[in-house]
């Protein structure tokens, strides 16, 4: 029982740091202005590999709900921002099961950081960019598509995945053992 609550007093304190962290946000040069990188996902990160994955997707959950209310006006930005982590969390865990060994931690931050590109990819072209230039009425967005996915989609989330990765693999070892005490 006292193991359950620490744990999810764990999660509500990641979650929380991670919706803080969400009003930090950098433009990326080159790239365009509404990707804006955020190290948010890190806290998910510790929550996954601390606590397990389902934990990491809680922390993801909470943080894009209380970023989408908000941010009412911007209910596409949420939405992409947990289906990138959760592709990223999931496949980085599953890929560095001896979480021990920083080599295997590391290929499995660059196998998340490449489902999340490819993840993303899919749903810009197929539903969040098509719903996003519906919604704002802007044709030029279904027009580009290719160009935006490859252009900006594509750079954008492997800049992402290589940030919050060093992030974290500089954060872990320090604040697993914190968390997981």
């Amino acid at each position: 029982m006292r193991n359950n609550q620490k744990e999810l007093i764990t999660i509500s304190m990641l979650s929380a740091v991670a919706f803080i962290l969400t009003f930090l946000k950098f433009p990326i040069p080159f790239l365009p202005p509404y990707l804006t990188l955020d190290i948010s996902d890190v806290p998910a990160l510790l929550a996954t590999f601390t606590l397990g994955p389902v934990a990491g997707i809680i922390v993801e959950f909470v943080k894009n709900l209380l970023n989408f209310l908000f941010n009412i006006g911007d209910p596409i930005g949420p939405m992409a921002n947990f289906f990138a982590a959760t592709s990223f969390l999931v496949v980085a865990y599953l890929v560095a099961k001896n979480k021990h060994n920083t080599k295997s931690l590391i290929i499995g931050l660059i196998s998340g950081t490449i489902a999340m590109t490819i993840v993303l990819s899919i749903l810009n072209y197929f539903v969040l960019l098509p719903l996003y230039g519906m919604i704002m009425n802007l044709t030029d967005i279904m027009h580009n598509l290719k160009i935006i996915i490859v252009s900006g989609v594509i750079p954008f989330n492997i800049i992402k995945g290589i940030v919050i990765s060093i992030i974290f693999i500089l954060l872990y070892r320090r604040l697993s053992k914190v968390i997981e005490s």
